[in-house]
């Protein structure tokens, strides 16, 4: 499988994840708050070169691909996600720039539970939702450890890594993409020269 069958393969996995999480969100009745990039204001957000190449792919296609690699490989210290668009009063509110071609971890956060130490469901949030809303947030984990369906973080990562266990490596959010930024850049290279 070449790098942009590999994309392919990932946007599969993103495309079952969709669909598993609207049910999600339309019979739990829980998601994000509108605006907030709490999460996406942590440059220490964990993510692979794998699920950020669907996001490269596309940089690449729209021109773009190379300016953000080297912003990226010049940052002296970690930085926020690079496609994150906050605001300039207050950083922790904003979007996502490229939010059709976000990573499995930006889809997994508020749509997906992952299983305590005691065997219990517990919704993959943040401390902002679980402050805002703590009486949603206890309903929905009742109802998820009840038999309401939600996708489980654990068995997208399983499918991430058969479709390349090298590229699943985790990184800081931007050094994650940087990596993808370079492995897309080299693939066209090569692909265009032959």
């Amino acid at each position: 499988m070449n790098l942009f069958e590999k994309s392919e393969a990932v946007k599969e996995v993103f495309q079952q994840l969709a669909t598993e999480s609207q049910q999600f969100h339309e019979e739990g009745g829980m998601a994000c708050v509108s605006g907030c990039g709490f999460c996406c204001a942590n440059p220490q957000v964990p993510a692979s070169p794998l699920e950020f190449l669907p996001l490269a792919f596309d940089l690449y296609e729209k021109g773009l691909a190379e300016e953000i690699a080297n912003q990226l490989a010049l940052q002296d210290e970690l930085g926020n996600c690079i496609v994150y668009r906050s605001k300039k009063d207050d950083e922790t509110q904003g979007f996502c720039g490229s939010y059709a071609s976000r990573g499995l971890i930006c889809r997994l956060f508020g749509a997906s539970a992952r299983k305590s130490k005691y065997g219990q469901k517990e919704l993959i949030t943040c401390k902002v939702l679980k402050e805002q809303r703590p009486e949603e947030f206890a309903l929905v984990n009742s109802r998820i450890n009840s038999g309401l369906d939600i996708p489980m973080a654990t068995a997208f990562y399983t499918r991430l890594y058969d479709v390349d266990e090298s590229l699943n490596t985790q990184y800081p959010i931007n050094q994650a993409i940087l990596i993808a930024l370079e492995l897309v850049l080299r693939f066209k290279f090569y692909e265009e020269a032959e």
